[in-house]
């Protein structure tokens, strides 16, 4: 079966198109995952029931592992073809599991909804369900972190630390890497949350602007993204070296264009004509290993002969740990809490599409967009091969949480809270629902009414609608 199956994908590598290629890859699978099923052996009891069983794949970064699903009354199994699309569910696991977390992606919704159902039906620890409101509302009280907020938008716009093309995406917040010491009672230490990476040079967005009046249908103003597998491997170089090989064709990026200097990357983020590129979470956390050349990786040598080795910090930053302490004060500080709710108006709110994000000077090209492109709709394989690709690797906007203002935080007039960076710390349960707004203005309550009813009809339409494209 083994010498049968590598004849035939040496078959489909011969093949001219990409398109014919993937057609016959796909078959491939499809018969083989046909021809096999779980094993039931693999239960770790035999008073297991079996709940359900189906054909999905395990994603992991820029790798996905067909196999099969079960869900018995115990345990979720996945059980890989190889030995260790398209609808996606990520199952999480607490700090004192000793599972891992598993991002797995469904051949069709009804598989997907099946084992959500029976996760959440049959598991001890059932699932409870949140949306984008009541986390917003559980932010606008103080009650969760600008860094657990972040996370949890990120997750509810599927973004996922195992798929490198849908990575979390987190904001720029410091634009002084130059001070000896670093103020955050100054505004001008911080970057202007209300304007995108693009917006924040004046010359080089009219000239941007200029393009884009010039440009037919459909028009973009930028043509990169601010999230995209390159970019993540970008920063994550030194820890993740394997992925950078995987996605440079077995070699590394020019020294030059590697993430030497922190500084410089902010500066060419602001000056480069393609660079519009946001951070990534691991910014804001307490490992900093992504910041050392640990591993001794020869990352080769930069024009003026240097090295490449660990990545270059403010003055203000005695060594990576306070770098990464430092931004995470700054994340948590008075100005960001006063103005993320216009950061998130552009990357998951009202300003990611349509007029408002024309205004604010917030438009990427239309295949980043969720719904962008019907993919069911291509009948030419190449071309359908060619379109997922660019998608992939160009870069993907969020899911769309708001499509009203996001509403501010409420600051308390002695601002002196402070807060982990833990997102495992139990939360208020704190819904619209709820008598929970006494401390909310006139304005907030009427937005958070408006969103529960938004959500609600949005949720009443995705019941009786077909799966998402990709």
């Amino acid at each position: 079966d083994v010498v049968q199956t590598l004849h035939q994908l040496y078959r489909a590598s011969c093949l001219d198109k990409m398109g014919d290629q993937a057609a016959m890859i796909t078959a491939i699978l499809q018969s083989r995952l046909a021809r096999t099923s779980f094993d039931k052996n693999r239960f770790q009891s035999i008073s297991e029931t079996l709940r359900m069983e189906c054909k999905a794949e395990m994603v992991t970064p820029l790798v996905t592992n067909p196999g099969h699903v079960c869900v018995t009354d115990a345990n979720l199994y996945f059980q890989p073809l190889n030995g260790y699309p398209v609808s996606g569910l990520e199952v999480f696991c607490t700090e004192n599991d000793i599972c891992s977390d598993i991002y797995l992606k469904f051949y069709n919704c009804q598989d997907r909804d099946e084992v959500y159902y029976l996760i959440a039906t049959y598991i001890e620890n059932h699932i409870t369900e949140h949306t984008a409101e009541s986390y917003m509302l559980q932010w606008q009280r103080g009650h969760i972190s600008n860094y657990q907020y972040l996370l949890h938008l990120n997750n509810l716009a599927d973004r996922s630390c195992n798929d490198l093309s849908q990575y979390p995406v987190f904001p720029w917040i410091i634009a002084d890497y130059c001070s000896a010491e670093l103020d955050l009672t100054k505004p001008e230490t911080f970057r202007d949350l209300s304007k995108p990476i693009g917006a924040l040079n004046k010359e080089r967005l009219e000239r941007l602007l200029t393009r884009y009046e010039e440009m037919p249908e459909p028009k973009f103003m930028y043509g990169s993204h601010y999230s995209s597998p390159g970019y993540v491997l970008f920063y994550l170089v030194r820890v993740a070296p394997e992925y950078m090989l995987c996605l440079q064709n077995g070699k590394f990026d020019h020294a030059d264009r590697m993430f030497n200097s922190v500084a410089e990357t902010w500066k060419n983020c602001l000056d480069g004509a393609t660079d519009f590129k946001e951070l990534i979470p691991e910014f804001y956390e307490n490992d900093s290993s992504f910041l050392v050349n640990s591993l001794k990786l020869d990352l080769g040598k930069r024009q003026g002969g240097k090295t490449v080795e660990d990545v270059e910090l403010p003055p203000w930053a005695s060594g990576p740990d306070d770098f990464l302490q430092k931004s995470q004060e700054a994340l948590e500080s008075q100005y960001v809490s006063e103005h993320l709710h216009e950061w998130i108006d552009l990357v998951f709110g009202c300003k990611q599409k349509g007029s408002k994000a024309v205004t604010a000077c917030n438009v990427f090209h239309p295949l980043t967009y969720e719904g962008g492109v019907d993919l069911n709709s291509i009948m030419d394989p190449n071309e359908k091969v060619a379109l997922l690709t660019q998608i992939l690797e160009f870069g993907q906007t969020p899911k769309q949480l708001f499509t009203t203002p996001h509403p501010q935080r409420i600051m308390p007039k002695s601002s002196s809270r402070t807060y982990s960076h833990s997102v495992s710390i139990p939360e208020s349960p704190v819904s619209p629902n709820e008598e929970s707004f006494e401390d909310l203005t006139e304005e907030s309550i009427t937005l958070v009414l408006l969103f529960t009813l938004q959500s609600q009809l949005f949720h009443l339409i995705m019941d009786r609608s077909i799966c998402e494209s990709v």
